[in-house]
């Protein structure tokens, strides 16, 4: 039985939905550099043939030297990771022993600097943008660039650390406060594994004009979009579009939906601008999450990661369109044959999507209370739909019964009190029934604890 190497850090999909899926084409041998979870343990646990946790101060070539030759005692066949932060060091692992992987061109997509470097010069539809190393650097981009301007981290995700600017005074506090997000970000283990230093790498670009009119028939739909794929030995398979809801300013991500609302002449646009960006990078074997903004003219792109989209994305993929993307990719790997669909799939069964619930509502109000955390004792059936379920995934619950924090405009993703699956029998239902938990959950938990007190 071939044997698969799982590199573990934070971040990617649940690992009680992830490791079976992997387990399912080969013995799952997990090497976790950052504390494995305790959240859904008894889920994800048994899908491992073994478990070794290591820590280490190591970075760059010698920690690729220390993981390639725990590759080898193993005898592994293949190297995934599901890490954003992680997924540049597995490339270089799996080249090193020989393996497929994503490539020397990986870097391109993490680092958004050479990233839109890499697709101004194929013509890609970007906005303007500039390298920034220091204070002085993003004082003198504040000057040239359009505002409103977005700084965000070179190698960031989640969100975390972006700040909206619109003038050169501005650049001192935002980057005081940048560092100061990033290093709480590094605190819970949101830092590049490979690359060294990279806290000071950001860029700023100008926030690109985009608009919902021309796309979706109303406004209830967020801005964006996001092709999710997989790269198979060079070439590009675009699998589907996940739409999403607004998100809060000033960037922070609520809701990922599908199958996308959008017409299929629209989705065929997306998936060849998708398709333009991708191949732009040169990658070879990898999953891909591409997020494009929807704009009057055109769609601009925003950024691709060399992994797939996270939360429970994967999890949406398979309920609505029936697709394994991470097996695909695993047997991908492991040099299997494997089944794409020929073009982009724009059609499922079922509505699905991952609701990340922060300390707001759907447009952005923080709530006026801070009520104990305890979703599972809410009465789900009076928010719903006829018809829709919804479930929390035990990998990003806050723990229960703790006062819920208020929101951080900064803080991204850690913003985040819990994350859900909801699904709906169509798109419009599940828009309806993601809006109703957004915005009604802050008066279910303080019911509970009104009728706690009585």
């Amino acid at each position: 039985m071939s044997k698969i190497l799982y590199l573990y850090v934070r971040g990617g999909a649940p690992l009680e939905y992830a490791f079976p899926r992997i387990a399912a084409c080969g013995e799952l041998h997990v090497l976790a550099l950052s504390p494995m979870p305790e959240a859904g343990e008894d889920d994800w646990r048994p899908a491992c043939t073994s478990i070794t946790e290591r820590r280490t101060d190591l970075r760059g070539d010698a920690l690729v030297d220390y993981i390639a030759e725990f590759a080898r005692e193993l005898g592994a066949d293949a190297i995934l990771t599901l890490s954003e932060f992680a997924v540049l060091m597995v490339s270089q692992v799996a080249a090193k022993l020989g393996l497929r992987g994503a490539g020397p061109n990986l870097v391109k997509a993490r680092d958004k600097r050479l990233m839109r470097e890499a697709w101004a010069a194929s013509g890609s539809p970007i906005p303007a943008f500039r390298r920034v190393t220091s204070e002085d650097d993003l004082r003198k981009a504040l000057e040239t660039l359009r505002a409103p301007m977005l700084l965000k981290p070179a190698w960031g995700a989640g969100s975390v650390a972006q700040l909206v600017l619109n003038t050169p005074d501005e650049a001192g506090p935002a980057w005081a406060e940048v560092a100061q997000a990033l290093q709480k970000g590094s605190e819970v283990g949101m830092n590049e594994l490979y690359q060294s230093g990279t806290d000071g790498d950001l860029l700023v670009e100008e926030i690109i004009d985009s608009s919902t009119e021309g796309w979706y028939p109303d406004s209830g739909y967020g801005d964006y979009v996001s092709v999710e794929g997989i790269v198979a030995d060079g070439v590009y398979h675009p699998l589907c579009i996940t739409g999403r809801l607004p998100s809060i300013p000033p960037f922070t991500e609520v809701a990922s939906t599908a199958p996308c609302a959008l017409p299929v002449d629209l989705q065929r646009q997306l998936e060849e601008v998708s398709r333009q960006a991708v191949d732009a990078l040169g990658l070879d074997t990898c999953g891909t999450h591409t997020e494009l903004k929807l704009t009057a003219d055109g769609p601009k792109l925003i950024e691709t990661g060399a992994r797939f989209g996270g939360v429970l994305i994967t999890e949406e993929i398979e309920t609505v369109y029936g697709l394994d993307v991470i097996g695909m990719l695993t047997r991908q790997l492991l040099g299997e044959d494997v089944e794409y669909p020929s073009r982009m799939l724009v059609e499922g069964t079922r509505a699905a999507a991952s609701v990340a619930v922060i300390a707001t509502d759907s447009a952005g109000n923080p709530w006026q209370t801070t009520p104990l955390w305890n979703p599972g004792a809410v009465d789900w059936s009076s928010i719903l739909s006829e018809g829709s379920t919804i479930e929390e995934s035990k990998a990003f619950a806050m723990p229960t019964c703790q006062p819920v924090p208020p929101y951080d405009p900064s803080g991204g993703s850690r913003n985040w009190l819990g994350v859900f699956l909801v699904t709906a029998n169509d798109a419009e239902t599940l828009r309806r029934d993601c809006n109703a938990v957004l915005n009604g959950l802050e008066a279910a938990l303080n019911r509970l604890s009104l009728h706690a007190v009585r």
